[in-house]
């Protein structure tokens, strides 16, 4: 990765950035680490479709693409075929994140939570991922044992919400002390989850189980 356009983009100069990477491409067009480093920032802009093109273009040059296209796919919805591409290539702990993801997607949330629990190394995002599953099953204290393995000052407002919604039925108290911190972290993102979330909070109120919506 290019560090100096890295610094760019991180300090919000997007478009100096992405210019910036086109022109190194234009200039060494072999040169696929570019490719890879202007995709994942046309992922995080939301042009998932741009990536995927992108991409496209440079596996002419390079065949070790197709986890980074699998990843675009799953950003388009495409779960099928960042499916058919995964199968492709050896499961390492990369790909079978990437596995759990879809098949969370797809609604196979046996089959999501099998690969998330043979990653080896377990970091944050992993947690989320196995805590979202295990809540997408309904077994809402094993999702909230995996979101608490995260460090307090690490959990997004989503994380904070999920917590909530884990101690609602046991620990109303404890269920709004999360809930408020991630109203105050992020108030948009708060009123999206609890909307979305509304059904299965009626159904905790009257103290019957229920599965996560994803």
């Amino acid at each position: 990765m290019d560090q100096k356009i890295n610094q760019l983009y991180e300090e919000g100069k997007v478009d100096q950035a992405i210019h910036a990477l086109i022109e190194k491409i234009d200039h060494n067009p072999r040169e696929t680490a570019n490719y890879l480093q202007l995709a994942t920032y046309l992922l995080d802009q939301g042009s998932a479709e741009q990536a995927r093109e992108l991409l496209t273009k440079a596996r002419g040059i390079a065949e070790d693409l197709v986890y980074d296209l699998a990843v675009c796919d799953y950003a388009l919805g495409d779960f099928d075929q960042a499916l058919a591409r995964l199968a492709q290539i050896p499961d390492d702990d990369m790909t079978m994140y990437q596995k759990a993801l879809v098949y969370l997607k797809l609604g196979q949330s046996q089959k999501a939570l099998a690969y998330a629990l043979s990653i080896k190394e377990s970091d944050d995002r992993v947690k989320e991922l196995i805590g979202d599953i295990w809540l997408a099953l309904g077994e809402l204290e094993a999702a909230r044992a995996s979101y608490l393995e995260i460090a307090e000052g690490q959990r997004s407002s989503k994380l904070n919400f999920l917590l909530g919604l884990t101690y609602f039925s046991q620990d109303r108290e404890q269920a709004e002390e999360f809930f408020a911190k991630s109203k105050k972290q992020d108030p948009k993102y708060y009123q999206k989850a609890k909307d979305q979330y509304e059904s299965l909070l009626k159904l905790l109120s009257q103290g019957k189980a229920g599965a996560g919506k994803e």
